[in-house]
């Protein structure tokens, strides 16, 4: 079993229980205490449970001076005496990516003297709907949805603009023809993400730059769009126009398994000098079996990891473009609050994108310093390459800039 399926199991005992022992959990589904309390301890760090001696419980209680927090869909929220307005929030995980939107919701929440309840989808889209009725239920003054899939054309999903309360889109765009155009929404620019990745390492002397991308990931349709923007911005050709696409390695080993052999004879070849890597779990694993078969990182292949949510971790640590994760939960929240405060406010709905920052470690060969002014953060003293390894071919500053900003339509 995943994490992700353990700890959304511990979250379900949880929510049905009120708390969890460590030693039941670990009973029935017959695993060691230690990696049920790794666990509780993510679950914890999260926000999403309140640890207790011998396991944990849902964080109805908080300090004093957050006595807000969020609980978990399934039940109605414990009273209490704030002021603020209850948020319901939908995510499809509590494991990756969101924990940290989920923390800039609350502490927005928090701020306004509100409280926040959690509902969780585990990218079913089935459990969409069903969570979302459930934080009605509950009470709630306004929802803030991420749904399991990008609202697409059709219908299917205008269930979501018709609901009783406002409601906000958070790291969804939805699409014209989808019923949820007039909604607001906060998003992550990750194609503009992408593009910064492939300018910066086109910048560093690479011309073989390939595509490594999460098949089936909502975010992988920005990322290929980004990387192919700005491929054709440089005047540079993929080596592999579809790019390498890798299935969850928990749900198909041998899938992942030779996407990863793909991109190992790409670099041994020569076919590749260069990767952007979404995720950056899947970014680890490749770097280790790169290296296990004999390759340098970033010698043979330097490499750009998508997400940052373990990158900083790996040996050695990835370079990686950090969507503002943070901020993309609080801004949600003030979007939701402007429209909870007037409910006949008329005015237009606000698309906004927030663009990710590069973050420069050891896989693109540079040392540690920062550029805000590009919103380029790295780890030593940069030492920029003027050519490539493999073509000897010089890059100039004016392909540094091929890729103009995006703005949210």
């Amino acid at each position: 079993m995943l994490a992700e399926q353990r700890q959304e199991l511990i979250l379900r005992t949880a929510r049905e229980q009120g708390s969890v022992k460590v030693v039941e959990i670990a009973e029935e589904l017959g695993v060691s205490l230690v990696t049920v309390r790794r666990d509780v301890t993510a679950l914890v760090a999260s926000g999403l449970l309140a640890r207790v001696h011998g396991g944990a419980t849902l964080p109805h209680a908080r300090p004093a001076a957050a006595p807000f927090g969020p609980s978990v869909a399934g039940g109605r929220p414990v009273p209490g005496n704030h002021d603020g307005p209850t948020v319901g929030m939908l995510v499809p995980s509590a494991t990756y990516y969101f924990p940290e939107v989920v923390r800039g919701a609350r502490d927005a929440v928090e701020a306004i003297g509100g409280r926040l309840v959690l509902g969780i989808s585990r990218y079913l889209p089935t459990e969409d709907r069903d969570q979302v009725d459930q934080l009605l239920r509950g009470g709630v003054d306004g929802l803030l949805l991420t749904p399991s899939r990008a609202p697409g054309p059709g219908g299917e999903d205008a269930w979501m603009g018709q609901l009783p309360v406002p409601v906000v889109l958070v790291e969804r765009r939805a699409e014209i023809g989808s019923g949820l155009e007039h909604l607001d929404r906060v998003a992550s620019d990750h194609a503009l993400g992408a593009a910064r990745a492939v300018r910066r390492l086109g910048a560093l002397g690479h011309e073989r730059i390939l595509l490594v991308a999460r098949l089936g990931s909502p975010t992988t349709p920005a990322v290929h769009a980004g990387y192919s923007a700005a491929m054709a911005a440089l005047g540079l050709t993929p080596p592999d126009p579809a790019g390498v696409e890798t299935p969850h390695p928990g749900e198909d080993a041998d899938g992942f398994d030779r996407a990863v052999t793909r991109v190992i004879e790409a670099a041994r070849s020569g076919a590749a000098t260069a990767a952007l890597v979404h995720n950056d779990q899947d970014a680890l694993l490749l770097v280790s079996r790169l290296r296990a078969a004999g390759l340098d990182v970033p010698g043979d292949l330097a490499l750009i990891a998508y997400d940052d949510e373990v990158a900083a971790l790996a040996d050695p640590p990835l370079s990686a473009i950090a969507p503002a994760k943070h901020e993309v939960g609080r801004i949600a929240v003030e979007l939701l609050a402007a429209r909870l405060a007037d409910a006949d406010d008329e005015r237009a709905p606000r698309h906004i994108s927030l663009v990710p920052r590069l973050r420069l470690r050891a896989t693109t060969g540079e040392d540690e310093h920062a550029d805000e002014a590009t919103g380029t953060e790295t780890s030593g003293t940069e030492t920029p390459r003027a050519e490539n390894p493999r073509t000897e071919t010089p890059r100039t500053e004016t392909a540094r800039t091929g890729v103009a900003a995006r703005t949210a339509p």
